[in-house]
């Protein structure tokens, strides 16, 4: 065997296969790569859009957030407004209840303090007539001196 025909043999074989792998074999292996990193560009170009999305989801759930606590303090001021206003009106309305029974209780106090007087003079004219019969020793027509004695309770 010849050694320079054996190294052209193999040297032939080495380029029929290089030759059959770079026209079938290479060309299927370049397109599924090149497709697997289009599709990694576009997973990754995707989670950044996802991940832009995300973001701007996150400010708008806080800006509705804020709006919301806005509008709860609000709706709360509002509900101290109307309970200040309600008690301020119970008040108003116990201050007028309370001066109309102070009126009233006045009232009859004035009445029971005029019927405390009559009673008074009445018992006071009796007394004074007891008295002036006890020193008189006799006895006085009330029908004769009536006229004195309705003087002496204006008196009195």
């Amino acid at each position: 065997m010849n050694l320079n025909l054996t190294l052209i043999a193999q040297a032939l074989a080495f380029a029929a296969l290089i030759w059959l792998i770079a026209s079938k074999i290479w060309p299927p292996l370049l397109a599924a790569i090149e497709e697997r990193q289009k599709k990694i560009a576009e997973g990754l170009a995707a989670a950044d859009h996802a991940q832009k999305n995300l973001a701007q989801a996150e400010e708008q759930v806080a800006g509705e957030l804020k709006a919301a606590r806005a509008k709860a303090n609000e709706i709360i001021d509002h509900a101290h407004q109307r309970a200040n206003q309600i008690v301020d009106a119970a008040k108003a309305e116990a201050l007028l209840e309370a001066a109309r029974l102070k009126a009233a209780t006045q009232g009859e106090i004035e009445a029971a303090t005029t019927r405390a007087r009559e009673d008074l003079r009445r018992q006071v004219s009796s007394l004074a007539v007891a008295g002036a019969e006890k020193l008189l020793r006799r006895e006085i027509d009330a029908n004769a001196h009536k006229a004195l004695l309705d003087e002496l309770a204006a008196e009195i």
